[in-house]
């Protein structure tokens, strides 16, 4: 083994490495320039004894036997064959056989039927009010409530989800059913189609393994299209909040439109609507604001406040005859029983297929972020690619029986968890109770008044609402975070849903993009007395190394990022690398620079493809011209055999290049092997002499 060995913290007093070869070590080359070892050494420290042999990488990897692991694809795949077992694969399909295992009747059936009631209690005034957000009878919010919950219950992996209706995915629903339905094509033969091309797409996402999808939703795009959607929600309600008859507005730029009707027709607002549509909204928030924490205190079981106030105003609706006095609207006919199963209509498939993906994306995507929410508070796992199984099986099932694509909601899914449920046990308590319902109890809220559903909807709406305040925190913590917020909020509410949750990804993307295309990079300086480099820009104790520069790349180096590495590169070194190049082809070209040796420090690189590689032989190469050795530290295994890979090393075109582990290594062997051609040219210009 060549090369001196060291020693990082070595003691005045001690000068010989392991070896028994006197090396004086940076301690010594700071007293020679003039930094006092007291000073040097770290304050109330010992100087610490630590000697290897100073390694290069070839050297390193030759003695510690490195090789390239290799894989057997074969084997791998016999190794899981031989894993797998009936129950195994049991749990893995039907995830309710893993926790029915463990569950227990003593400890967890109580908690699990106060929360189904409580949760069922919310689905009915939730279902009703979010089916007329989609355009079709209220009674559709409750078999969402109950037909593709049953499904979830075998099938899905979170245990604290409350499936059925949700506020952003009908008010997509309405848009689309508003856009297709005609004279020809009922809004319910719209409706169901779009649920089955739904569940359809999840279950082809889940034979594709793409649960991963999920992770291009960030917070900043969810936060941004939820707060514009639960405007879109707002917009629609206020109608029924004054009582006008507007007619539809499909198509892009909703909003606006909406608002242009309103004002356009505000003189015929029914007062009495509008009376009845505060005191729902003062009723609801100075329970939600006031009365709720009073009672958290004392009872796990929440004030069913949105049932009261149905049950409320469908008795008030019916014995004082709203309709008939005050022209108020009701929700109408309830019919009575389950729907007979039925095919979705197969002829409005291709219409509408571009339209349901994004309905299929933002579903998925609120009830991962839900479940993955519980399961990190609970300690158990959410299995991506099931919740798509779950959720396109359960979505293709309702088709069947009139139901919307389902979605998990953000308010009866806080409910279920905080009245203490701790499985989907709750979901099928909550089913058996609509199930009652849809049987019996329908035909009595056909006279609630529609401006009651209204209010209860807008003050479900503040969460959502309150996300506003959201994008000053994003501003704060990342401009480019705020962009996409703002950029997603702005094209939901202004232009349309879908599309904004198109412009959102994209933004998103651009933004990993733009942080990759600006990595973080700096040169880097000597702690004294120690084998650590730090930032010479954040840093004001370290000191500069002789004849040896020290570049930091933290990234990833590929073939969008290699221009900007050469010229954060040549800008950190305040050289111009091409124009040096062409005047040292000239003979009267003395200039010397101020360092012989550039240490590219790749610690922090995660990345490098060919491109990058390529790149990299001819920027060595440039300097190599200028007399100049670069010298690459601490590269990873993966980025190391890249480079092999590619010849840069061990080709005799880039001999100017050397491979390190450490930084520490390449500093050590710069300053040896400057130190030995000091002595070479010393010895030739004394026989010179």
């Amino acid at each position: 083994m060549h090369g001196a060995s060291y020693d990082p913290r070595i003691s005045e007093s001690d000068g010989s490495n392991c070896n028994g070869v006197t090396n004086r070590g940076f301690f010594q080359d700071l007293v020679d320039e003039g930094i006092k070892p007291e000073k040097a050494a770290a304050p109330g420290l010992a100087p610490l004894a630590v000697a290897r042999p100073l390694y290069q990488q070839e050297e390193l990897n030759e003695e510690m036997q490195y090789s390239v692991p290799e894989r057997h694809l074969v084997r791998e795949a016999l190794n899981s064959v031989k894993g797998w077992s009936a129950k195994g694969c049991a749990k893995s399909v039907f995830p309710i056989v893993g926790w029915m295992s463990q569950y227990s009747l003593k400890r967890d059936i109580v908690s699990d039927l106060i929360s189904g009631c409580t949760v069922a209690v919310m689905h009915i005034p939730q279902g009703m009010g979010y089916a007329l957000l989609a355009n079709v009878p209220p009674i559709v919010g409750i078999y969402m409530a109950f037909f593709p919950v049953l499904v979830y219950f075998v099938l899905g992996t979170s245990r604290h989800n409350s499936m059925g209706t949700f506020a952003v995915v009908t008010i997509m629903m309405g848009k689309i059913v508003l856009k297709h339905s005609n004279e020809e094509v009922g809004p319910m033969q719209v409706a169901t189609t779009v649920c089955f091309i739904v569940g359809i797409m999840q279950l082809i996402m889940y034979v594709g393994r793409l649960g991963v999808i999920s992770y291009l939703l960030s917070d900043t795009l969810v936060s941004g299209f939820t707060t514009g959607a639960a405007i879109h929600v707002l917009t629609s309600q206020i109608k029924d909040l004054l009582g006008l008859s507007l007619p539809p507005q499909g198509g892009n730029f909703e909003v606006i439109n909406t608002y242009i009707a309103i004002f356009t027709d505000i003189a015929s607002v029914n007062w009495a609507a509008i009376v009845i549509s505060a005191i729902t909204i003062v009723v609801v928030m100075i329970n939600n604001e006031y009365l709720k924490p009073i009672v958290a205190k004392r009872s796990t079981i929440p004030v069913p406040i949105e049932l009261i106030a149905v049950i409320g105003g469908t008795l008030i609706s019916k014995y004082v005859d709203l309709h008939g006095q005050y022209a108020i609207k009701t929700i109408g006919n309830i019919p009575t029983g389950f729907p007979e199963p039925a095919l979705p209509d197969t002829s409005l498939m291709q219409t509408l297929l571009l339209e349901s993906f994004p309905v299929a994306m933002v579903a998925y995507a609120v009830s991962v972020s839900m479940a993955l929410i519980f399961a990190q508070k609970e300690n158990y796992e959410i299995d991506f690619n099931q919740e798509l199984l779950a959720m396109g099986t359960s979505n293709v099932f309702g088709s069947f029986f009139s139901c919307l694509p389902f979605s998990a909601s953000l308010s009866r899914s806080m409910i279920q968890y905080t009245a203490g449920g701790k499985t989907q046990i709750a979901s099928v308590v909550s089913c058996a109770i609509l199930a009652i319902v849809l049987l019996w109890v329908g035909p009595f809220f056909e006279p609630l008044p529609r401006c009651v559903l209204a209010g209860i909807i807008v003050v479900s709406l503040k969460g959502l609402l309150m996300q506003l305040t959201h994008f000053r925190q994003f501003w704060r913590l990342s401009t480019v975070d705020a962009i996409v917020w703002m950029g997603t909020f702005l094209t939901v509410v202004l232009v349309a849903i879908d599309i904004g949750l198109l412009v959102g990804m994209v933004l998103s993307i651009c933004s990993i993009f733009f942080r990759g295309m600006k990595p973080y990079t700096c040169l880097m300086e000597n702690v004294p007395n120690t084998d650590l480099y730090l930032d010479v820009n954040r840093y004001k104790g370290t000191i500069d190394i002789s004849e040896v520069k020290i570049f930091h790349f933290c990234g990833s180096m590929n073939f969008a990022t290699r221009a900007g590495f050469k010229a954060s590169l040549c800008e950190a070194l305040k050289l111009n690398l091409t124009k040096e190049i062409k005047k040292s082809k000239r003979k009267d070209y003395k200039k010397q620079f101020s360092f012989r040796f550039l240490v590219l420090d790749f610690t922090a690189l995660s990345n490098i493809d060919p491109s990058a590689v390529s790149a990299l032989k001819v920027l060595i190469t440039e300097f190599g011209k200028l007399s100049v050795k670069v010298l690459v530290a601490g590269s990873s295994c993966p980025v190391y055999e890249r480079m092999v890979r590619c010849k840069l090393i061990g080709s005799e075109d880039h001999e100017y290049c050397k491979i390190f582990p450490t930084v520490h290594d390449a500093v050590l062997w710069a300053r040896e092997t400057s130190a030995n051609d000091s002595v070479n040219l010393s010895i030739v210009e004394s026989e010179e002499a």
